[in-house]
């Protein structure tokens, strides 16, 4: 018989309960503290794309510009897209995206913080993925080819976990 994981057991999985039901996890007692995440990603394309967004010249206007906007929109809007998400006061989103010639590339890179009980990395790893989606949605009508990938974390801070940095 398998030993019952509790939230409290090491490697249990917080978001669900004794049960095995979805649950959001109570952060209530949680201190308050400065969180913050950066997560980053790319979205790979021929040449030929990379220098059609780099000179401005798609029909659907500015490709980096709206996929910066669209990623903080959606670091704002985490908490109605993934479930059990709390919604959180952000107190910073920035997302820049670059162009790369090798692989032909945009590179995404996503810095959220906020004051409080819970962390932001859900909140940066959307902002990338959906500041990917747009440049695939403002670039597909001349290549559909194009490869959302590596999105991913790469740093935390606050909270009991402290500091992590991931390569």
């Amino acid at each position: 018989m398998a030993a019952e994981l509790t939230p409290e057991t090491p490697g249990a999985l917080s978001h669900i309960d004794d049960q095995g039901r979805a649950r959001m996890v109570d952060v209530g007692d949680k201190e308050v503290t400065e969180r913050r995440a950066v997560a980053e990603g790319r979205v790979l394309m021929q040449a030929d794309t990379l220098e059609l967004i780099r000179d401005s010249a798609l029909k659907k206007g500015d490709v980096l510009a709206t996929a910066e906007i669209a990623g903080v929109m959606a670091a704002k809007r985490t908490h109605e897209l993934i479930p059990l998400c709390h919604p959180l006061m952000l107190n910073k989103v920035l997302v820049e995206l670059s162009l790369v010639d090798e692989p032909p590339s945009v590179a995404i890179r996503a810095e959220v913080r906020c004051t409080g009980k819970t962390g932001v990395e859900m909140e940066a790893l959307t902002a990338v993925s959906v500041a990917g989606l747009t440049v695939y949605d403002m670039a597909k009508a001349v290549d559909r080819g194009m490869r959302i990938d590596a999105v991913r974390l790469r740093e935390k801070d606050g909270g009991r976990s402290g500091s992590v940095r991931l390569e």
